[in-house]
């Protein structure tokens, strides 16, 4: 078993226990709260934990122990600590990006995600089953809104616990203030994507690529890849040189990470997704591959462009016409080409850095998979 798969195992065990204890806390409040701890559990089942990996090789770059669980090694208790603060901080990021993803698919309307109903589709179908009176709809946005709330919640507790195992006060302040950064960015970056369906009539064209990419480094690219790798170097104490050079290596790849989600997100298989094929069309989402496409078009196929986008209704036939039109601007072969390109500038950084060469190695097999991934 790989380094990667075991923090994995043990993300996946831990994540388990913590909802698992927690569902008391809920149904003694009320037996009606029960959904809460079951849809929480079923969304947290899935995805691929590259946050949790990317957090786990941060702190492997910079520490000088080579504590591994069940590898034989001996470690003292210092490091068998630091280990556990950082299964509880991997932890702890998994629960972020599901708060994340439950407001993220309320703003967008998102029927599902990881293959089942999103977390506001399954509270509006309980609504339905229950014959609760009142509108459906309303209450299942209503009900996600505070379930990712309370993932963000118990995102918080867990990085509280992390904490209060480390043993360097200073270790313990900085990885905290980069938790409140991150969660601070993304929050605001969901904002700013949030702006720009609005705010791209009335912006100058020239602007709109600009735009796009200041979306992708705060709503994705800094909490997908900089940050959990910054948290992992800074729970063990890591300089500002370190993180420096996470940070290098880190903000290029997770752009280049979105940019690959905003291709799959209108070309991807559903069936590997879990997600429907276009379904980014039908959100209207303004991304930088939606801004290269527009650069291209004619007023007149502009205008048509921007009226089938964002449009919950297209059928199947409209997504193809709508992905044609992007295929054959060559918006997608640019987007393919600056994945590579900031791929690239990732890979340069980690190979100038001081960063363990261990960690190198893997970091760099982590960029390969999530940029050159269907899925």
């Amino acid at each position: 078993m790989t380094q990667s798969t075991h923090l994995t195992s043990l993300v996946d065990s831990n994540i388990a226990s913590f909802v698992a204890d927690r569902a008391p806390i809920l149904v003694a409040i009320a037996p009606d709260l029960a959904p809460f701890a079951e849809f929480s559990r079923d969304l947290l089942r899935g995805g691929k934990r590259f946050r949790a990996q990317f957090c786990y090789w941060g702190w492997r770059a910079v520490s000088d122990a080579d504590f591994v669980p069940d590898s034989g090694v001996e470690s003292g208790p210092k490091a068998k600590a630091e280990f556990g603060a950082l299964v509880e901080l991997c932890t702890a990021l998994e629960f972020f990006h599901a708060a994340a993803l439950v407001h993220d698919d309320i703003i967008d309307n998102s029927d599902t995600r990881r293959g089942m109903p999103a977390a506001h589709r399954r509270f509006e179908a309980l609504h339905a089953n229950s014959s609760f009176t009142g509108n459906a709809s309303d209450y299942g946005r209503a009900s996600a809104i505070l379930m990712g709330d309370l993932l963000l919640a118990f995102s918080d507790e867990l990085v509280g616990q992390a904490l209060e195992m480390l043993s360097d006060p200073r270790a313990s302040r900085a990885a905290r203030l980069e938790f409140n950064r991150m969660r601070t960015e993304v929050t605001l970056g969901q904002y700013l994507d949030i702006l720009e369906e609005g705010a791209w009539p009335v912006v100058a064209e020239n602007e709109l690529l600009a735009r796009a990419e200041r979306v992708i480094v705060y709503k994705s690219a800094k909490y997908s890849v900089e940050a959990p790798l910054v948290l992992g170097a800074r729970l063990h104490g890591a300089g500002d040189e370190h993180v420096a050079a996470l940070r290098a290596f880190g903000l290029p790849l997770g752009i280049a990470f979105q940019l690959r989600d905003d291709l799959l997100g209108v070309f991807g298989d559903a069936e590997r997704t879990g997600k429907p094929s276009g379904d980014d069309l039908r959100e209207g989402k303004r991304t930088v591959l939606v801004a290269l496409t527009r650069e291209t078009l004619s007023p007149g196929s502009r205008r048509l462009f921007d009226e089938l986008l964002g449009d919950p209704e297209l059928d199947a036939e409209q997504i193809s016409m709508l992905q044609a039109t992007i295929s054959n601007s060559g918006a997608a072969d640019r987007v393919e080409a600056l994945i590579s390109q900031h791929a690239e500038n990732a890979l340069h950084a980690l190979a100038a850095s001081k960063l363990g060469e261990e960690s190198k190695i893997e970091l760099a097999n982590l960029a390969t998979l999530i940029t050159q991934r269907d899925a």
